[in-house]
């Protein structure tokens, strides 16, 4: 079986919402991925900021806080790098701070209040020390009638170079949407954090790309940013 490329996984998916992306670039580093998408001018009203030991995501003018809309999308503490779609990054690095295991911390979430999609809650975590081992957890709602969530947590190690994994919260042609696969598997050709940016922004439809950061384990502060417009 033949592993897509990062570039036609998105390409393939108009409006993928919110996206996660763990890969080994060509030059041997470990790289994170974050991406914004949107529909609505809420939505598309949006950056992302680096602050302190943060990547925020706000409002581009005044607005009031909406928690599933502005949260911190990464973030660096006692070792660890989280990154993800909602306030649950900020829950998932003070549990690490106390000393909980990864697989533990990913645990207890529930999907997003926002019916009828009940998006999914999706988050990475990456041992800084260890930056071979990373966890990926998503918190979705049963595609049948059960409301109780299902949380899947995903540990990936030892990514060679070119090797990516990936989740979405949806997968959409910008109209109809549906939440997206459990997690993708995919390649780039990226040489660096630099051009995966670069890969990662060309895919996004520029109809609903909003704005995608890129980061090594050890260099938050130093994320590379692109905004629409």
């Amino acid at each position: 079986m033949s592993v897509p490329s990062l570039h036609s996984l998105f390409q393939a998916n108009r409006y993928p919402g919110r996206s996660v992306v763990w890969a080994r670039t060509l030059d041997g580093a470990m790289c994170g991925g974050y991406l914004l998408t949107g529909r609505s001018q809420a939505s598309r009203a949006r950056a992302l900021r680096l602050r302190d030991h943060e990547l925020v995501v706000g409002p581009t003018g005044p607005a009031e806080n909406d928690p599933l809309r502005h949260y911190v999308a990464a973030a660096q503490c006692d070792g660890w790098l989280v990154f993800g779609n909602g306030e649950q990054v900020a829950t998932v690095a003070d549990r690490l701070s106390k000393g909980q295991p990864a697989a533990v911390a990913l645990d207890r979430f529930d999907y997003e209040p926002d019916p009828p999609i009940f998006t999914p809650r999706i988050t990475v975590i990456v041992d800084v020390s260890s930056p071979a081992n990373a966890w990926f957890g998503a918190a979705r709602r049963s595609l049948g009638d059960r409301t109780s969530t299902n949380v899947l947590i995903l540990s990936v190690r030892d990514l060679a170079p070119g090797d990516a994994v990936l989740m979405t919260t949806y997968v959409s042609d910008g109209h109809r949407i549906v939440t997206g696969e459990p997690f993708l598997e995919g390649l780039t050709t990226a040489a660096d954090q630099e051009e995966l940016l670069d890969e990662l922004w060309e895919a996004l439809d520029p109809h609903y790309r909003v704005a995608a950061a890129t980061f090594t384990p050890h260099g938050l502060a130093k994320a590379t940013l692109r905004h629409q417009g």
